[in-house]
């Protein structure tokens, strides 16, 4: 991956709605050049699609909790099952698994604090391998997520 990839890419992480023949003029190619090297991202997998950004607010799911999820077992059964019930749960829009603990990070909304409350008594708290559940309510959010960072020097790092 060149410098001309990272910036195709810094584009259409800002943009991904880009026409071509904008995202070719703002990397300084001609176009078909251009389009080849968004196709060959796109086969790597290192542009895994394009998607809008939903306001979860004006969804009517304002209401945001960070649940972490302690598991009392751990073995391949149980993490697999728990997993593959997470994701038939749509209130729960990311899931990590994390070393060390908690096992689980989970990010929820939904539209208020009542329905979270049934979210969590009836659908978190009976899946399976569960010791534990701590909510975090979320008060505002202070950064998006806004990509990630690819030109050199960006980091605070140095």
């Amino acid at each position: 991956m060149d410098e001309i990839d990272l910036r195709i890419l810094a584009e259409l992480q800002r943009n991904g709605r880009l026409s071509n023949a904008e995202l070719a003029e703002r990397v300084g190619l001609t176009q078909s050049p251009c389009l080849r090297r968004v196709r060959q991202l796109e086969r790597t997998g290192t542009i895994r699609g394009y998607h809008a950004r939903l306001d979860h607010h004006a969804l009517g799911r304002g209401f945001e909790v960070f649940v972490d999820v302690l598991m009392r077992h751990q073995d391949r059964a149980t993490t697999a099952e728990f997993e593959r019930e997470l994701e038939s749960l749509p209130d729960v829009v990311e899931v990590f698994r994390l070393f060390g603990e908690p096992d689980y990070l989970l990010r929820v909304v939904v539209s208020d604090i009542d329905t979270y409350e049934r979210f969590h008594t009836e659908a978190l708290s009976v899946l399976p391998g569960i010791a534990n559940l701590t909510s975090h309510l979320v008060m505002k959010q202070v950064k998006a997520a806004g990509g990630i960072p690819l030109q050199p020097g960006n980091s605070t790092l140095h």
